[in-house]
């Protein structure tokens, strides 16, 4: 057990963004990584030109990886947005325009899981409305992964972070991916399970895992305070992962956390437990 015993994979939307994107990969790859995952690359539209898309292809299957994880159009990312499903007007619309791009991509590269961020409450929006507008667009987002072999991931973020953000505990995420599933029928609503956006949360994270495991369809990781590489806080990031192992969760761990030098910052992960079993 322990992190050799783990699938990891390099988040290029927080670790290596020095480089422009289509070096990213290449970069994970040489760092020993051959798996990697993505927020929505193109923050200014749901709808880049195809030859964007396929130059990220390219990189992706030039330096040998395979992308695992791929979040729908959020918004600006990082930023103040943080989704843009439950947001009415023009952020919706550019979700929607978003769907079906976004699971094309993904079944182009075979990626087998897309996340849909939340978004936040919007003053003077009553918060029913925006719920209603979340679950239309989460149902049409299941369907459309569905179709391509995918599921469809719902994160909690952490209220310090996210203060606006509705989902902000493992149980109110596990509600979202509920009532999506009763919506389809499909049951490819999973929970997203990011132990550092819990533990800001100060929720018990072992009883998170014992009850949720089964539902959780991707995991990310980074230690707290700080955000950083496993080691740098507070937070037995090994034992919950072996903990998640032996509660059968045998999918993907991104890493998710902020470094300044990405390639120094692997030094907790032998280089031969970095490519992806």
């Amino acid at each position: 057990m322990g992190y050799t015993d783990q699938r990891f994979d390099v988040n290029l939307s927080i670790l290596f963004t020095e480089l422009p994107l289509l070096e990213r990969p290449a970069a994970a790859a040489a760092a020993g990584f051959t798996a990697v995952e993505l927020w929505w690359p193109w923050i200014e539209t749901p709808t880049p030109a195809q030859a964007e898309l396929d130059a990220l292809k390219k990189a992706l299957e030039d330096a040998g990886t395979q992308l695992v994880g791929l979040n729908f159009y959020a918004g600006r990312l990082p930023g103040p947005d943080r989704g843009a499903v439950s947001v009415p007007g023009e952020e919706s619309d550019r979700f929607n325009a978003n769907i079906n791009v976004a699971a094309d991509f993904a079944a182009s590269v075979g990626c087998k899981a897309l996340n849909a961020l939340y978004g936040n409450r919007v003053d003077g929006v009553d918060p029913a409305v925006q719920d209603e507008l979340a679950l239309e667009n989460l149902v049409t987002a299941a369907k459309a992964a569905d179709r391509v072999g995918a599921i469809l991931l719902i994160e909690t973020l952490n209220k310090p972070e996210s203060p606006l953000y509705p989902l902000v505990s493992a149980p109110a995420g596990i509600e979202i991916v509920d009532k999506v599933n009763e919506a389809t029928g499909l049951g490819n609503a999973k929970f997203l399970l990011d132990l550092y956006h819990l533990a800001m949360n100060d929720e018990d994270l072992s009883e998170v895992i014992e009850k949720y495991a089964a539902k959780t369809g991707h995991v990310q990781i980074a230690d707290k305070p700080g955000r950083g590489a496993p080691g740098t806080g507070e937070l037995p990031l090994e034992e919950l992962l072996d903990q998640l192992k032996k509660a059968g969760y045998e999918g993907y761990v991104g890493l998710e956390y902020k470094a300044a030098d990405a390639a120094a910052s692997f030094a907790w992960l032998p280089a031969e437990a970095r490519a992806a079993k």
